[in-house]
């Protein structure tokens, strides 16, 4: 079968690349294009447009850039229709992806949705689009089908695709002086300019570690350097999962390396700050008590999440000490049932399964 497969961001580039191997594994005539990055083009699929063109953070940047986001749905469209997929696969991405959802369904194309769109946290309203255009949904976190089944909804929970990203990765080859805290900043420029420079302030207050930032594989070295200026802060580039087996501590940017992070074990302080705009809206809008996904799906604070103003230097190296001394044995306790809630490793391996068994021909 032909599929096209569309993911806008960093972890949909990731677990993109473990299902297009597992599609493989499955389907032996399998072919692949896909909107993603680096990892999924390694796996195999023909890449149309790389994730950093797509990833706009916060309602305000979406705005800026609305021109390039129409531009590239237009493009989108007919690119589907010369490639004549058998099948469409969207990862996550909603305000993307939930238009060329829409479309593809008036083309009479069946659509596959892989990481539910967070229609949990904001915007319920969107239940009835995917409903109406979504053929088959493909949910990662525990809580997602009980919520589905009160919209009437039959979705598929196959478990987080993390487990099987981070399962049977070889011993970290990276060799540190000092005990490491990890910097992860995140993966989009935006998010990269707003975190890292708070993250270094904090430096000097732990003399005795070694603060080692974890650089997005999409993001050149000079964007780093000119945030780091005369700073001389160690950097991995596309090799986090080895910083994270070396690390004793982490500060994280809100999203999926919160849950990676918890994976490895480490201790975090999780961090989020927006453009002014963009955060007013959000509070209007967004439904959940929690932003990271670890307190998302333990329905607890079990890591501290320093928010907006709260993310400054002052709160941050408490929050860190914290974590290095008083609150370390209780959050690792915490993520031996957050591990235990996210269910088995084969997410991948179940999600192209369901994929074949209900579209091969």
């Amino acid at each position: 079968m032909k599929y096209y497969i569309i993911a806008g961001e960093a972890s949909g580039d990731l677990h993109g690349s473990n299902l297009i191997k597992q599609l493989k594994l499955k389907d032996a005539n399998a072919e692949f294009t896909c909107w993603g990055g680096d990892a999924m083009q390694a796996a195999g699929a023909s890449l149309v447009k790389h994730y950093r063109e797509l990833a706009f953070m916060g309602f305000a940047e979406v705005l800026m850039n609305i021109r390039t986001i129409m531009n590239n749905l237009f493009f989108c469209k007919q690119d589907i229709l010369d490639n004549k997929p058998d099948v469409l696969i969207l990862i996550d991405y909603p305000g993307f992806n939930l238009r060329i959802a829409q479309w593809a369904k008036k083309q009479g194309i069946p659509v596959v949705y892989y990481i539910s769109p967070q229609v949990w946290a904001w915007k319920e309203s969107r239940i009835h689009k995917i409903k109406q255009c979504v053929d088959l949904m493909l949910v990662i976190l525990p809580f997602e089908k009980p919520f589905y089944d009160k919209w009437n909804y039959d979705v598929t929970f196959v478990g987080h695709p993390l487990l099987d990203a981070v399962d049977h990765i070889p011993a970290s080859n990276l060799h540190f002086e000092k005990p490491v805290i990890a910097l992860l900043p995140g993966s989009r420029k935006q998010e990269i300019k707003a975190m890292l420079p708070v993250m270094l302030e904090v430096i000097p207050q732990f003399p005795e570690y070694e603060f080692v930032i974890a650089q997005a594989p999409s993001q050149p070295d000079e964007l780093y350097q000119e945030i780091m200026g005369e700073m001389k802060v160690a950097m991995v580039k596309n090799n986090t999962y080895a910083l994270l087996q070396k690390a004793t501590a982490a500060i994280v940017t809100s999203g999926t390396a919160t849950l990676e992070t918890a994976l490895f074990n480490v201790p975090q302080v999780v961090c989020y700050k927006a453009n002014a705009i963009s955060y007013t809206i959000a509070k209007q809008l967004v439904k959940i008590k929690y932003i990271s996904l670890v307190n998302l799906i333990l329905d607890r604070a079990c890591v501290t999440e320093l928010i907006q103003n709260e993310m400054n230097a002052k709160r941050l190296g408490e929050e860190l000490k914290s974590i290095l001394t008083t609150r370390r044995d209780v959050i690792l306790k915490d993520y031996v049932e957050l591990i235990a809630a996210l269910g088995s490793s084969g997410a991948s391996a179940r999600a192209a399964e369901a994929i074949v068994a209900k579209y091969a021909i």
